[in-house]
């Protein structure tokens, strides 16, 4: 796909869990799977300081649920709304600063504490306390628009149409959020830089690790579409499909809104029960048990609602996610007939619509107040294709599409925090971080590479890992840099795939057993693996078990002497050509008990003599 020509932009927003204690009280980052008690809230949209109520915590009222809490061990009154948060933990405040100088952005002499309304009941409060700390940072070419703090939502146990559970033990954990503008332009770039600010934040070494602890929320928009701003996104391996099938679902939308421009319409709905008395078709059978069969026309949209370009990003893909977020699904007539429904069925349907030859429809079955609610948020969605791409909020699914999740939100759902004081950031208070600022991991892994005489991807996998340091230590103490990186990059995680764990003192004492000559440098990954499959410590040991004491030179030629003769016949036929094979053979009886560079000098001697 020509990123360019279809005017794709794309900006990041970079969610990271900082290492310390609640943002607003004393309570500790640790997630839990004991519930204490349990208490329910309902919440409700209100106006923010300009007046206005925000477009999705309205639709998300409409939803009407309940919200069930569980008290963890890890929160306190704070996380139930029960008392007012605490101070702002100052810990955070200065990992932010760091973060802020680490991307040369402008840090505000003020911090000031905002309430985001968000009423989908992942903040007891209604709520989301946020706060921005610097803007006009850097990454690349790539502007870095807003560094902020804010508060980690409660974590979602189970849900339905009805109610939802959440735990209190995430709510309140302190998040770094990272936003770039939106000045990407391809896929692959904003992968790219995505990796890059994660190694910037984990190089201070005060961000958490592990699942869920680092999230990415993309904003995408192509010529002719609209912002839409995908959450969730937890593998950076995910990020370019992620981005390539939004940028070819606004395409497919932009398409079918040409078909439709201009296009009014109302909604009418129609009870077609009668129609399906005796359908085939099982699960609508079921559902009018107790229940209806309504539908509605959606003139000019035959053949839209399959796909044009794209038809794994289609339209009735769109309408169907509406209609489930109201509690119901859907079946519209580009798929029919299907599903046990049959053709008579589908032109007695169009028929009771008045549908013409262009005209499509969609219907819904089952409870008659769920049903109106699903086919009129389908009609409203119907609208909006007229129009082109909404802006709107997606969830990112695990095969790199998206689903619907609500309406992009505006301004209105900001006010601010009356709770918690401004904080003063004071020049002592900046110049003090300055002193303390970790290198930049690009310059590290450029200054491991030069230093140690790696390449430049080994560097970059060491940094990478986080195993820069535990390299650097070894690198000084033992040197042997490339037998180093070997052992923490390719040995120690082929060790740990098979299931036994490696520690620092293990590879210690191996190294310092390599430096003295012990056993040859292919004998390491031999006697790790002892060490790790048997727990043990003692290297002597280790060496008898796995048959690598050292062999002199002398020793090792006797065996290469003895390897020519009993092959003779072999070695006059080949010639050069039989070194490859007889190495092969040599190594096969002496890995790690001398080293590899060494025997083949003297296979090569030995052959020399016999000219």
């Amino acid at each position: 796909m020509d990123y360019k020509n279809i005017g794709f932009k794309a900006g990041l927003e970079i969610h990271q869990q900082i290492d310390a204690h609640k943002l607003f009280c004393s309570c500790p980052s640790e997630l839990s799977e004991k519930a204490e008690e349990t208490f329910s809230r309902r919440l409700k949209a209100t106006k923010s300081e300009i007046g206005k109520i925000d477009k999705a915590a309205i639709e998300e009222e409409k939803r009407g649920r309940k919200f069930i809490y569980h008290i963890s061990p890890s929160s306190c009154l704070v996380e139930a709304d029960e008392e007012p948060p605490h101070e702002a933990n100052s810990e955070v405040i200065d990992f932010a600063i760091m973060a802020s100088l680490l991307f040369d952005a402008h840090i505000f002499d003020e911090i000031h504490f905002m309430r985001k309304v968000v009423i989908d009941g992942s903040n007891t409060t209604g709520f989301q306390r946020t706060a921005l700390v610097a803007i006009d940072g850097k990454i690349d070419d790539v502007e870095i628009a807003t560094i902020c703090i804010e508060e980690d939502a409660a974590r979602k146990i189970e849900e339905n149409e009805r109610e939802v559970k959440y735990s209190l033990d995430r709510l309140g954990i302190p998040l770094i959020e990272i936003a770039t503008s939106p000045t990407i332009t391809s896929p692959l770039k904003a992968k790219e830089i995505a990796e890059k600010i994660g190694l910037i934040l984990r190089a201070t070494k005060k961000v958490k690790r592990g699942i869920g602890t680092i999230r990415q929320d993309l904003n995408i928009s192509i010529e002719g579409g609209a912002r839409v701003e995908i959450k969730g996104v937890q593998e950076l391996n995910d990020i370019p499909k992620i981005l390539e099938n939004e940028a070819k679902r606004q395409i497919e939308l932009i398409e079918v809104s040409k078909r439709l421009k201009g296009l009014d319409f109302n909604f009418e709905l129609k009870d077609v029960t009668k129609i399906f008395e005796k359908t085939s078709s099982k699960f609508i059978r079921k559902a009018i048990e107790n229940g209806v069969v309504f539908a509605i026309k959606l003139p000019n949209f035959k053949g839209l609602l399959s796909g044009l370009i794209y038809k794994e990003h289609r339209l009735g893909k769109e309408l169907a996610m509406h209609a489930k977020i109201n509690g119901g699904g859907i079946i519209h007539s580009d798929e029919l007939p299907n599903y046990g429904i049959s053709n008579e069925e589908v032109l007695r349907v169009r028929e009771e619509l008045n549908c013409g030859g262009q005209d499509a429809f969609v219907i819904s079955a089952g409870d008659a107040e769920i049903v109106k609610k699903c086919l009129q948020a389908v009609y409203e969605r119907a609208k909006k294709a007229c129009e082109g791409v909404p802006e709107e909020v997606r969830r990112a699914l695990q095969d790199g599409t998206t689903e619907y999740m609500r309406p992009l939100p505006g301004a209105e759902r900001m006010y601010p925090e009356t709770d918690i004081k401004p904080i003063t950031i004071r020049k002592e208070r900046i110049e003090k971080i300055k002193k303390i600022l970790p290198e930049i991991p690009d310059k590290k892994i450029d200054r491991i590479a030069n230093y140690y005489g790696l390449t430049k991807e080994e560097a970059r996998q060491l940094v990478m890992l986080e195993k820069d340091e535990i390299f650097e230590e070894f690198a000084k103490k033992f040197g042997q840099e490339k037998i180093v990186s070997r052992i923490l990059l390719n040995i120690i995680p082929q060790i740990e795939k098979e299931g036994y764990e490696v520690d620092k003192e293990m590879v210690e004492i191996v190294l310092k057993g390599f430096q003295e000559k012990k056993y040859a440098k292919e004998g390491i990954e031999k006697l790790l693996k002892y060490f790790a499959m048997n727990k043990s410590y003692n290297l002597e040991e280790a060496i008898k078990e796995c048959a690598l004491s050292h062999m002199g030179e002398e020793e090792i030629r006797e065996f290469v002497k003895k390897v020519i003769n009993e092959r003779m016949d072999f070695v006059k036929e080949k010639g050069k050509e039989a070194i490859q094979p007889l190495m092969g053979v040599l190594m096969a009886d002496l890995r790690g008990k001398a080293d590899g560079a060494l025997i083949n000098r003297i296979l090569k001697e030995e052959m020399e003599k016999l000219k």
